[in-house]
């Protein structure tokens, strides 16, 4: 299905990346003034806060709810941003709207219940505001595309997507890994529905902001939405990965936007050079993947199995050093030998029960 989309209309300026910025939590009236006037003074145009806050565990701040809505009301009327809020339940949904708020998101693990997006989805037929969708918990493009579909099924064709990152068992360098590769694919499925990165949520920390900020930027998002604290480390939720409207600011200054559009004549040359090099893989991957099909004849002959456990581990520790020692991450080197190994082990099973 193809989404139908409109413009999102968004205030922004010439010289930076569409930016939603605000704390994570609108914890007290005089915290979010506060923050709000300090972004305003910068330059902000949207302002988010949290007032609804699904925590992992219960006994966490979950946010002051229809409280805290006035403040957004009154950071409006006040500095002339825009405010926006996640919304979760059809009641959050419409009391959002009762009280103003102008752009809505749906949040990792709503995005991930299909019946949570189809309630949200009723809730919202006959409403024109803009809604951003996050990319849901678990790394599944068809789900975080089933409720971007949901939503533009309902008539909201102001439609944007939020890459927050997806989470992991093994966490090391992110809080949420990034799996660039994710939001690429959606990028390239749905050209025209925007993408703005949320690197609070990927990085978790807030020395990771500005490099996330950057490499957003160089892959082509449309925009950032990071969570600013006029006082971070006092912050009731997430107060690890806040920035102050100060740094925020600085962040912003030294980013490079770089133009998609531009092409050179050098750039081209070197794209040639790609495919040539693209070509000469896909040869010797074909080669491998004869040489693989002789040994699954072999192995059929001597009744031998299809994985060799001592020979598989061999090969991903020979070629990640190898890997390493070639300006290569030994994990991506893994992945790719995993991917050609599991395509040899298809390939010899078929030989083996013809």
């Amino acid at each position: 299905m193809e989404l139908e989309l409109q413009p999102l209309n968004l205030p922004s300026d010439n010289e930076r990346p569409f930016v939603i910025a605000g704390p994570c939590s609108a914890e007290t009236e005089e915290q979010v003034m506060k923050t709000a006037q300090q972004l305003a003074m910068r330059g902000c145009h949207n302002f988010r806060a949290g007032v609804w806050k699904p925590r992992t565990k219960p006994g966490g701040f979950e946010g002051n709810g229809e409280m805290a809505l006035p403040w957004m009301q009154r950071v409006k009327k006040e500095t002339g941003m825009l405010v926006s809020t996640e919304v979760a339940t059809p009641e959050h949904v419409e009391l959002a709207l009762k009280y103003g708020i102008d752009i809505l998101w749906i949040g990792a693990r709503t995005s991930a219940n299909p019946f949570a997006m189809q309630a949200i989805a009723d809730s919202l037929k006959g409403v024109d505001v803009p809604v951003f969708v996050k990319n849901p918990v678990n790394p599944d493009l068809e789900l975080w595309i089933g409720a971007l579909e949901r939503i533009n099924q309902a008539g909201v064709k102001r439609l944007g997507a939020i890459h927050r990152g997806f989470s992991s068992y093994d966490k090391k360098i992110y809080r949420n890994m990034p799996m660039w590769q994710i939001p690429i694919e959606l990028r390239r499925r749905i050209p025209e529905l925007p993408i703005i990165c949320d690197p609070s949520h990927i990085g978790g920390r807030r020395e990771l902001i500005a490099p996330l900020c950057q490499q957003a930027m160089d892959l082509g998002f449309d925009g950032l939405i990071v969570e600013s604290h006029c006082d971070p480390d006092k912050a009731w939720s997430d107060a690890s990965q806040q920035v102050t409207p100060d740094v925020l600011d600085y962040i912003l200054s030294l980013l490079v936007i770089r133009d998609e559009h531009t092409t050179t004549e050098g750039i081209q040359t070197l794209r040639k050079q790609i495919d040539e090099l693209d070509n000469q893989i896909m040869d010797l991957l074909s080669k491998r993947m004869r040489v693989c099909r002789e040994i699954g004849q072999y192995k059929k002959e001597h009744n031998m199995t299809v994985l060799q456990a001592n020979r598989y581990n061999e090969i991903l520790s020979k070629r990640g050093v190898q890997g390493s020692l070639l300006g290569m991450g030994q994990e991506f080197v893994a992945r790719v030998f995993e991917s050609i190994h599991e395509e040899s082990v298809r390939q010899q099973i078929e030989i083996i029960n013809k």
